[in-house]
């Protein structure tokens, strides 16, 4: 009975260690390892931000195609919602009157990379060309200074936050998924929205959304209704005076 019960034990051990690591592989390969093993020294993007005032950020991705983004943009002045849109360089050159649009109807512009890889696979040199060429293509038709990054597909690791900040980008995730991209429906986008943002949040949509222009007004609304202000990101995030919790959120010293 003792060598049975033994080695049940040690199959649940077993069992349970297949387990950890399956997970620790998968938070690795998903891009999420640096929040995981938040009390580390790993190097963390911006999630979210720790704010007394209900104010929260809604960001668009432009990667693939224009045919909502006008509707976006009417719905964004509509609602008299500031926002920021990450641009990747191959869209930005292929549709420069748009760069042009979104910049003079006051849409902040951050660079998305220039060719939408997974740049956590990527050496210094190449994350620095990335920034460097997708900054310059969104500066040619804007005339002003890009500082915000994000990473496509939310991939990164230490060498991409780090080499991103040595040139002056801060680089910006997201804690509310719009999933706009899946095609869900108008009222699923806006739920998932409206159910899960909190102060300081950053939400994530697409300007080729089948849906997401049709999910706006309803967002904006609720949001307003409950309080919140939206604001650009770069006016969200802390520049200095800050550290980051385990979450990727911002925490300004004075709440330390």
């Amino acid at each position: 009975m003792k060598v049975r019960g033994s080695a049940k034990r040690v199959a649940f051990v077993l069992g349970a260690l297949a387990v950890f690591f399956a997970c620790v592989l998968a938070v690795r390969t998903s891009g999420a390892y640096a929040v995981f093993f938040g009390g580390t020294t790993r190097s963390l993007p911006i999630y979210s931000v720790s704010r007394q005032e209900k104010k929260i950020a809604i960001t668009f991705d432009c990667a693939w195609g224009t045919e909502h983004t006008d509707a976006i943009l009417s719905a964004l002045q509509a609602a008299d919602v500031p926002a920021t849109f990450f641009m990747v360089q191959f869209w930005a050159e292929k549709y420069p009157d748009y760069v042009r649009k979104l910049d003079e109807a006051g849409i902040e512009i951050g660079t998305h990379s220039a060719t939408h890889s997974y740049m956590s696979k990527q050496t210094k040199e190449e994350i620095t060309k990335e920034l460097t060429d997708s900054s310059a293509a969104i500066t040619a038709v804007t005339g002003k200074t890009v500082e915000l990054f994000r990473p496509p597909y939310g991939d990164y690791d230490d060498l991409l936050v780090d080499t991103a900040k040595e040139l002056g980008y801060y680089t910006i995730q997201w804690d509310v998924d719009s999933l706009d991209w899946k095609d869900l429906s108008a009222t699923d986008i806006s739920l998932r929205i409206i159910n899960n943002v909190r102060e300081g949040s950053i939400i994530l949509c697409h300007n080729n959304g089948l849906h997401t222009a049709e999910a706006l007004p309803m967002i904006f609304s609720t949001l307003k209704n409950r309080g919140y202000t939206f604001v650009t990101v770069g006016e969200l995030i802390y520049r200095d005076h800050y550290t980051m919790d385990a979450t990727g959120r911002q925490i300004p010293s004075e709440e330390i």
